[in-house]
């Protein structure tokens, strides 16, 4: 069984899918409805106290037909340490699972996470931990609104006047 390129890609992997923002500490995790539309954040994985078994598992129990890992690069588009620790996790997770895992941009979704909180007006530690979660359910949506799945029944336009 060939395993799925680790390279960013353009293709989408299923319909219902896991969306991660890979980090050293703690893996934010989002999942899409079923009809692949709308991503909503899930938990926070923490790495200190749990491993990607966890994240396995997740994605296993929301039974979804992908993952996609969010990429963390410079505002111009390269890969520094970041974005090198997240292809490490994000291979060894591919070991774990069944389905496929691409990349997808993640640049400036944890400011946008920080803004959702901030607006919503969550500080509390307990609240905060929602950060990754929600940055993980920014760039799963900006993944989903990228690759829209076509409609299975377009209404026709109809003749008759």
């Amino acid at each position: 069984m060939s395993r799925p390129s680790r390279r960013v890609r353009r293709n989408r992997p299923g319909r219902k899918l896991l969306g991660l923002d890979l980090g050293e500490r703690r893996i934010g995790v989002a999942v899409s409805d079923a009809g692949g539309v709308l991503a909503s954040p899930l938990e926070t994985v923490d790495l200190r106290h749990a491993s990607l078994a966890a994240v396995a598992e997740l994605a296993r129990r929301h039974q979804v037909d992908g993952i996609v890992a969010g990429l963390p690069t410079t505002l111009a588009g390269a890969e520094g340490h970041q974005a090198h620790e997240a292809r490490r996790q994000a291979a060894e997770l591919e070991t774990l699972v069944i389905v496929p895992l691409v990349f997808w941009d993640e640049r400036l979704t944890s400011a946008m996470a920080d803004r959702i909180l901030d607006e919503s007006g969550r500080r509390t530690r307990r609240e905060r931990r929602l950060r990754d979660a929600i940055a993980a359910a920014v760039m799963l949506q900006s993944f989903l609104d990228a690759h829209p799945l076509p409609a299975l029944h377009r209404p026709s336009a109809s003749t008759d006047v």
